[in-house]
């Protein structure tokens, strides 16, 4: 089949690309295009509508996987504008060209949907009440979705990571490279995501949509929205730990930074972080067989690949 891969440049979508192309031809877009870049890469600023709409016509794919988001939770403070664009409109989009042309689509949103306030991980069928515009507008993108009554599935996530792009593991790196002692929340916990095991879960839903019996009645138990995260509830301070801790034994780092553990308050941002960001993913278990992978066993195969590259 015909598949149209968004964010192509992204921590998730680079890791998807090589697992879509196993299910038909896929045509990779990003506003940017890499050196690397195959014959099927479209340079795109998706949100010029009529360019999309151009694209979308002449590819004409049967699945779209949109993993392109604006996720600069601070800036979208200031900025809801973009924020919203590629977040909401450009969703509602795409979801509006699947449904009239018989086309599926995959989508993917944040456990910023949630204000963080329970002690229970979250599960799909709980109340939104996003703190923040960047939980707004992930959240106008779902409701679009939803709402186009497209064929879809929308993968909720939390905290991720790679060994390349923008993420917290880098992050600590190269601060922990400049030798100096690090304050970490503490008082905001979740569950950290390497974004291949995201990508692979994905990969498991296009494979039983194309394999489940959907005469069955039971169409609906493969599509909506479901929750996908690793299996480990972390501070953002256990995280650096953890990152520092491996960094060292793989010779990434000299030695691990002194780290304090201090609450959110310190350290004041415009945009309001939930302190709770645990999902439950019992319902994309249930579905398609896909569970929580070891946190432990995603981290160390990160640092390795970071540790081989000997550069971040």
């Amino acid at each position: 089949m015909n598949i149209l891969l968004t964010g192509a440049a992204g921590q998730l979508g680079s890791e998807l690309l090589p697992l879509l192309s196993a299910f038909g031809r896929v045509v990779a877009t990003d506003r940017g295009t890499p050196d690397n870049a195959g014959k099927d890469w479209i340079g795109l600023d998706l949100s010029n509508a009529g360019k999309l709409e151009i694209l979308l016509n002449r590819l004409r794919p049967e699945l779209i996987v949109n993993t392109a988001a604006y996720t600069a939770v601070d800036q979208a403070e200031t900025d809801p504008e973009i924020s919203f664009e590629i977040n909401a409109t450009l969703p509602a989009r795409l979801a509006g060209w699947a449904k009239r042309n018989n086309a599926r689509l995959i989508h993917y949103s944040t456990d910023y949907v949630f204000n963080g306030k329970s002690d229970v991980a979250y599960l799909e069928a709980d109340t939104p009440d996003p703190q923040n515009v960047y939980g707004d507008s992930k959240l106008a993108g779902e409701t679009a979705i939803g709402a186009s009554g497209c064929r879809h599935a929308i993968l909720r996530t939390s905290w991720v990571y790679s060994s390349h792009g923008k993420n917290f593991v880098l992050s600590m790196l190269r601060l922990a490279r400049k030798g100096l002692a690090l304050k970490i929340v503490n008082d905001q916990r979740g569950c950290p995501t390497w974004a291949r095991n995201l990508a692979l879960a994905s990969s498991a839903v296009i494979q039983k949509w194309q394999t489940a019996d959907f005469e069955d009645g039971n169409i609906q138990n493969y599509g909506g929205v479901f929750h996908y995260c690793d299996d480990r509830v972390l501070s953002w301070y256990d995280f650096a730990h953890k990152i520092f801790s491996l960094a060292v034994d793989a010779g990434v780092l000299q030695k691990a930074p002194e780290l304090t553990p201090v609450p959110s308050s310190q350290f004041p941002q415009p945009a309001e972080r939930p302190k709770w960001s645990v999902l439950n993913a019992q319902r994309i278990g249930d579905a398609f067989d896909i569970h929580p992978a070891s946190f432990e066993q995603s981290l160390q195969t990160v640092i390795n690949k970071i540790a081989g590259r000997n550069s971040i």
